[in-house]
């Protein structure tokens, strides 16, 4: 099993979990980002530079990832990705996706979409908290005792 992490747009509060995570379970942590990132030097912890673009490193993620492997991200196109490959998705705020719900919460995000797009104002995300950072752990911890 690896972890995969959109890390373009990944709180910082996420990445320093993701850190002791990799130490603690010597699981594999890859880092996809279209610009470097200071790293800590982990045998356990990777980075991987993709070109700068729409949708590069959610590509690059999406054709490395498999089954039984967990990806990182806030991008709900990813997450039906990544769970399409038998891989499960795990958001910033600690929502887990897998084949249960994705359709589902993909089908909310197209509609909200659509709404923004004909000028309806839906607002956006909250401002992300410790309370956020809390249930990811919660939520990321869950899933390693899983395996």
């Amino acid at each position: 099993m690896k972890i995969w992490v959109d890390a373009d747009a990944c709180p910082k509060a996420i990445k320093d979990i993701l850190f002791r995570v990799a130490e603690r379970t010597q699981i594999s942590i890859n880092f996809v980002a279209n610009q470097w990132m200071r790293l800590p030097e982990s045998s356990f912890i990777s980075m991987i530079r993709v070109e700068h673009g729409p949708d590069i490193a959610d590509d690059k993620i999406a054709e490395e990832c498999t089954e039984g492997d967990l990806v990182i991200t806030a991008d709900i196109p990813l997450a039906a990705r990544a769970v399409e490959k038998g891989a499960l998705a795990l958001d910033p705020r600690g929502t887990l996706y897998d084949k249960n719900n994705i359709r589902q919460i993909l089908s909310l995000r197209d509609f909200m979409d659509t709404l923004r797009s004909g000028g309806v104002e839906t607002g956006g995300p909250k401002s992300f908290n410790s309370r956020d950072g809390s249930k990811f752990a919660n939520a990321l911890d869950k899933f390693i005792a899983q395996r």
